[in-house]
């Protein structure tokens, strides 16, 4: 019997399901029951039948699904797995920033751990921030905890105020513009497509950017023949999927989210026989983080 098949059986037996953002390794999309972004995962967490899930992405994943769910056992295949960017802000930055500024709405990127969102007024992913932001009344708007995303979306709504916290993706930050300008002199025909985590030079030579699923879905809409992809390599899987015609170049070195990785069918199936590294919420938390999720889902609909 193959590991994928004893997954089967377990999830069975569990009454479980499987979510898988679009970053970790091939062979655990596979054995997913839905993967995408963490707009599509959060919302598809509320909609699910099945009493258990198995999380497959980083701890604040984990934690949103517990938040919206807590009825359900929420799993994930590895507890380590965290995102640097979640942490880069605080409830401190927070109090200092709603003290200087009237008529203020703290956006807070779902990149981001419970106790940041109990802080915040809405949530928002890279899909759906342009949208709700736009939408909120106020006129200031502290985003956190990513500076380069909150760049972006300063850029897009000049009527709104913008305060910026000094968070970021790694993966994303990391990016050398000078490489993807190396790529495209190499493929001159290539569109560049470019998550609005990246910085603001690779930004200024994209020619689409977007969410990690309309990075996925770009080439389909496409004529281009070839496209230099500046997001986390995960998203392959899928674009040879969507495309499998095109050609792909991802700047050097690759760009990996090491965490996402952990993820491993051997820590789904262990999670499955053993229920180890449930996510849990203290309910005090859980009721104050809440309200920004579910502002979310519903300024986004």
């Amino acid at each position: 019997m193959t590991i994928q098949e004893e997954i089967e059986i377990w999830k069975k037996k569990k009454d479980a399901v499987i979510l898988a953002h679009y970053y970790v390794t091939p062979d655990v999309q596979e054995v997913a029951d839905f993967v995408g972004d963490s707009y599509f995962l959060s919302k598809k967490a509320t909609s699910l039948e099945q009493k258990t899930i198995v999380f497959c992405g980083v701890a604040f994943m984990g934690q949103s699904a517990k938040i919206l769910n807590p009825e359900k056992t929420v799993l994930m295949p590895d507890f380590t797995a965290g995102c640097p960017m979640a942490l880069m802000c605080g409830r401190d930055a927070i109090e200092k920033v709603r003290n200087e500024y009237d008529d203020l709405a703290v956006v807070c990127y779902i990149n981001s751990t419970a106790e940041l969102k109990a802080y915040s007024d809405v949530c928002v992913t890279s899909a759906n921030a342009l949208k709700i932001v736009r939408a909120l009344p106020n006129k200031n708007i502290f985003f956190i905890p990513d500076k380069n995303l909150a760049h972006y979306l300063a850029k897009q709504i000049p009527e709104k105020n913008f305060i910026f916290n000094d968070g970021f993706c790694p993966t994303h930050n990391d990016m050398s513009a000078t490489d993807v300008a190396k790529l495209k002199k190499a493929h001159p025909g290539a569109k560049i497509l470019a998550h609005p985590e990246c910085t603001e030079d690779i930004l200024k030579m994209a020619d689409y950017i977007g969410s990690t699923t309309g990075i996925i879905d770009y080439p389909s809409k496409d004529d281009a023949k070839e496209f230099i992809i500046c997001t986390e390599i995960g998203v392959m899987h899928n674009l040879k999927q969507t495309r499998a015609d095109a050609e792909y170049y991802f700047p050097a070195p690759e760009p990996v989210c090491s965490n996402m990785k952990k993820n491993t069918i051997e820590g789904i199936l262990n999670v499955l026989k053993n229920g180890e590294n449930e996510v849990t919420i203290d309910e005090d938390l859980r009721n104050r983080a809440l309200p920004a999720l579910d502002r979310m889902l519903e300024l986004a609909k």
